[in-house]
């Protein structure tokens, strides 16, 4: 358990949000006289404790402390009454009563979308508390089911509206910039968007929206991303669902107007929706569905809305007092700011024309101020000189490059060409083909580059001219293909008038065949040529 102050313990999380952590807590001793409701020892309640980036602003502290009479004197049945205010070291929280119920996000979430009977009665009591909170000055701008928590009451749900002043307390000039609103993308009016002055209308666009999410389960506008929402709330208009009914729609449409000024107030808006529950119900009769059908005259513009404290065009109770004003009592605190006159010269309250400062004269004792340019000027034309004397580094041959350098090449000496002898003129060298262009002066290297001879220029080669100037795609494989065409066919030649390929085809015979005829035939002739060597011998020897 974690103390709050000296008068209350934290027990157990009820919720996160935005803004801070819901606590369950106990009270440890009766409040004093600084808080709305004394309390006794024992009593549960609860503690919503800011974030701490809240706590350590000191325009949120201020502003926490300078709206504590005003969040604490904010009372009204459909309201979370605001039991006190606890300020110690960097914790800021604030005291509520305990309400032992569900918000209206998860009750949508699980039970599914309202009557529209239901929807609008419920919508109507938030119109009273929002009614009651704008006579005080106070505009909610965070208006969402995630906001109304769900009380029993006699059997039945009261709604109670919770988390007054949170967006007061968090639109600090330390943590909103002109370009954030206070709010959730879903429920955000188009001023607030858009960064606009706020009046309580703000409240009254997100009623639209909380009635329209009751009877269809959704917001009328949703997207991927927070912006993609924000540009949906200030260019598109909402669809009328075809399960809401007609004075209904009205209702929830006169709410959701772009422009602030044509929305109803919240007193003018409770009025109505009681007006079309009536009218759309089972049990109504003929003058209660002809009110509901022109509910449209209950839902006039709000003459005077309620301005939000702190945004351009509100008032702001702070007055400048006027110059011929002899006491504090002259000027009225309720009234709005008001900038002093400035009187001229005479005093007749005339405005003071603008006029040119004289040159401050320099001091008498001080350094003689300098006639040349200002330090920062010679700086960059300082800058500019060093970017003009840089040169990209031309290409440098391998050979020549001292990192690649192997060994250093012996620079061979070539004969100075000598006047011959018997005139009287001095020894003169060669005049160079090409002038060196003077070398800006470079700092010494670690290892010099090998000098080497100048090279001669030759002279650039002709074109080779080809010997198919046509150029012909192909060519060379084509040239190929006809080469080998007349190799196969004096191959063939051959072979068909030196070969007995003619007596094969005219016999008849295949491949086999004639091989086995030629092996008889080589076969006989051996067999006949030794037959007759054996005949010679024995005949030789007969005779002698």
């Amino acid at each position: 358990m974690r103390p709050v102050g000296s008068k209350y313990l934290l027990e157990e999380p009820l919720g996160r949000g935005a803004t801070g952590t819901v606590w369950r807590a106990r009270q440890r001793e009766t409040a004093g006289a600084e808080a709305a409701v004394a309390g006794q020892p024992g009593e549960t309640v609860a503690i919503k404790v800011l974030k701490e980036e809240l706590a350590n602003d000191a325009d949120v502290v201020m502003r926490f402390l300078r709206e504590r009479s005003v969040l604490l004197r904010l009372t009204h049945e459909n309201i979370v009454r605001t039991r006190d205010l606890v300020v110690e070291g960097d914790l800021l929280a604030l005291v509520m009563d305990l309400v032992d119920g569900p918000d209206l996000h998860r009750y949508i979430r699980e039970n599914g979308p309202m009557t529209p009977v239901a929807a609008a009665l419920l919508t109507a009591q938030i119109a009273d508390a929002l009614a009651a909170s704008h006579a005080d000055g106070v505009v909610h701008r965070d208006l969402k089911p995630a906001n109304v928590l769900l009380k029993e009451d006699d059997g039945g749900m009261r709604p109670m509206l919770t988390d007054f002043g949170i967006a007061r307390l968090a639109d600090s000039p330390g943590l909103t910039r002109t370009h954030e609103f206070v709010g959730t993308p879903a429920y955000v009016a188009p001023e607030s968007a858009e960064g606009r002055p706020q009046t309580s209308a703000v409240d009254i666009y997100g009623a639209g929206i909380l009635l329209y999410e009751l009877v269809t389960g959704r917001p009328p506008f949703a997207g991927g991303t927070a912006l993609e929402v924000l540009h949906r709330h200030l260019s598109e208009e909402p669809r009328r669902p075809s399960t809401v009914p007609q004075p209904l729609w009205t209702a929830i449409e006169r709410c959701l107007r772009k422009n602030p000024d044509e929305r109803p107030s919240a007193e003018s808006l409770g009025r109505a929706l009681r007006t079309v529950s009536e009218g759309i119900g089972v049990h109504a009769n003929s003058a209660q569905i002809a009110a509901a059908e022109g509910v449209g005259v209950l839902l006039a513009p709000d003459p005077a809305p309620a301005p939000v404290p702190g945004t351009p065009g509100a008032a702001d109770p702070t007055q400048a007092l006027p110059s011929n004003a002899g006491s504090y009592g002259d000027a009225d605190p309720n009234a709005a700011t008001s900038v002093m006159q400035h009187t001229g010269p005479s005093g007749s309250g005339d405005a003071d024309p603008t006029s040119v400062m004289p040159p401050v004269p320099p001091r008498p004792d001080g350094p003689p101020e300098p006639d040349g340019p200002h330090p920062w000027e010679n700086q960059l034309r300082a800058a500019r000189d060093r970017n003009e004397q840089t040169q990209v580094q031309q290409y440098l041959d391998p050979s020549q490059d001292p990192l690649r350098r192997r060994r250093p090449q012996r620079q061979v000496q070539q004969p100075q060409q000598q006047a011959p002898a018997g005139y009287g003129h001095p020894q003169q060298h060669q005049p160079q083909r090409y002038a060196p262009a003077p070398q800006p002066q470079q700092p010494p290297q670690r290892y010099a580059p090998p000098q080497q001879p100048p090279r001669q220029e030759r002279p650039p080669r002709e074109p080779r001219r080809s010997a198919n100037p046509m150029r012909i795609p192909g060519l060379g494989c084509l040239k190929g293909c006809l080469f080998s065409l007349v190799i196969l066919f004096v191959a063939g030649w051959l072979i068909w008038e030196l070969s007995p390929l003619q007596e094969w085809i005219g016999t008849g015979k295949n491949y086999w065949e004639q091989l086995s005829d030629w092996f008889t035939t080589v076969t006989g002739w051996v067999g006949d040529l030794g037959g007759d060597s054996g005949s010679t011998g024995g005949g030789s020897g007969g005779t002698q």
